[in-house]
């Protein structure tokens, strides 16, 4: 080793970066904060071109900035780093929709003379107890509290969604319900749906069919009982929502498209599937 220290006294601060580049590939790092979401063979490759790239790498907080320390080339220039990177995930609870839900208008419609319309409010994931105990109180406020939720920990780590619909000028109501894993995403030909009146007092046939499909799903089929059927077909982000349409649309916030079916007037639901 001191014979190794005396031949290597003149070493450039170029041989020292790549030494401490060879080091630290053997080395396993723990998930950075900045990145949570990377896993598997992705993550190790970024780890990798991070080290090559700048030789020392330093996470600042949770801001999700990375400095890169100074380097020096070959003949002992200081050198800029040609790339830093930035994290796009949402960091702050505000930003990503924790004490406010985002809405998005699925369907709208005319029955006995009065609009109808359904709006899906989506609550993003709270990531600690703390965020969770304040999520559920601003819950409260506005009237959407997950059935399920009897400990507001029992949040953590879940997205929440409630599908209203109002009628007229009469009371907003909650169809349905849920907080879901952010690791649960639906596949295929998965479908979760709801046959509804568009009475308020239910005395109506169930006509309108809402519903959750995989993010790959490209049509949807609703059979009624009189032997007609509805296709709602998806439609791209940000898509007029029409009078009475039938369709499949992303909402914010949500792992699932949800589609809606409208069917025609005097007649019932039957059976809904996922065709294409």
């Amino acid at each position: 080793m001191s014979a190794d220290r005396e031949t290597n006294q003149t070493m450039t601060d170029r041989d020292i970066a790549l030494l401490l580049a060879d080091a630290a590939d053997e080395v396993e790092i723990g998930i950075a904060p900045y990145q949570a979401v990377i896993r598997g063979g992705r993550r190790r490759r970024a780890r990798r071109w991070a080290l090559a790239t700048a030789a020392a790498l330093v996470i600042t907080g949770t801001s999700g900035t990375l400095a890169l320390a100074g380097l020096r080339d070959g003949n002992g220039v200081e050198v800029s780093p040609a790339v830093t990177q930035q994290s796009t995930e949402p960091l702050t609870p505000e930003e990503r929709h924790v004490y406010e839900p985002q809405a998005t208008v699925i369907a709208t419609g005319i029955v006995g003379g009065k609009d109808w319309s359904v709006t899906v409010d989506v609550w993003g994931a709270p990531r600690s107890e703390g965020e969770a105990w304040a999520q559920l109180q601003r819950m409260k406020a506005f009237g959407e509290v997950p059935v399920d939720a009897r400990k507001s920990s029992q949040l953590v780590g879940k997205y929440s969604f409630f599908a209203r619909r109002i009628i007229g000028d009469g009371k907003e109501s909650i169809l349905t319900e849920n907080s879901v894993d952010t690791k649960d995403e639906m596949a295929g030909t998965d479908l979760d749906s709801a046959a509804l009146s568009l009475d308020p007092k239910h005395t109506t046939p169930q006509r309108l069919v809402i519903g959750q499909v995989a993010k790959t799903a490209q049509e949807v089929t609703c059979a009624w009982k009189d032997g007609s059927s509805t296709v709602a077909r998806r439609v791209a982000e940000g898509a007029d929502v029409n009078t009475d349409e039938s369709a499949i649309r992303p909402v914010a916030g949500s792992s699932a498209n949800w589609f809606v079916c409208v069917g025609p007037e005097g007649t019932t639901f039957d059976s809904v599937k996922v065709t294409k």
